[in-house]
């Protein structure tokens, strides 16, 4: 099990090289095979010249894939993705999907995704379970969930993402 947080959690003081070794020197794994392990990561994630950087010299999308490149060193069989794409822009936010995407049909990944964006959700899910308080209140394939939502907070969840459609100009008459 490996861990994709929101809010990076990189060490400020460590290099690219030793956030991602971080966890597999936790766990007295060699050194010969932590090197090729970030590595390797660090290849898969396009991370290879950053391997000697601080984190603040990078952009989000750069720090967010270092996370997952950490994640990816301890070649996990389930990875939990905590809202790991809401603090990053649009455009670096369909980058980092669909490199999630790929990763999990390369690697046979299986994700826990946590996250209040349904659409983003949608994208990378086969079953979704929606939790209200803590309660499950609503568990359906990602198909069913979103053509036909039963619980009153999923329809919320549906509704509250902004869209371009004409209903919307409504709003401004």
């Amino acid at each position: 099990i490996a861990m994709v947080f929101q809010s990076y959690a990189l060490y400020p003081h460590m290099t690219v090289y030793d956030n991602m070794a971080f966890s597999l020197k936790l766990r007295k794994t060699p050194k010969p095979e932590i090197d090729e392990r970030v590595k390797e990561a660090a290849e898969i994630l396009g991370l290879t010249q950053y391997l000697d950087r601080k984190p603040k010299a990078l952009s989000g999308g750069q720090r967010q894939r270092i996370c997952i490149a950490r994640a990816l060193s301890v070649k996990p069989k389930l990875v939990i993705c905590d809202e790991p794409v809401s603090a990053l822009d649009v455009s670096i936010q369909a980058q980092v999907l669909n490199m999630l995407n790929e990763l999990q049909d390369n690697l046979g990944l299986t994700y826990l995704f946590i996250a209040h964006d349904l659409s983003v959700v949608k994208y990378l899910s086969e079953r979704v379970i929606v939790m209200y308080l803590g309660t499950v209140v609503e568990t359906a394939t990602s198909e069913e969930l979103y053509s036909n939502p039963m619980h009153p907070y999923t329809i919320g969840l549906q509704k509250s993402k902004p869209t371009l459609n004409s209903d919307s100009d409504k709003l401004y008459n």
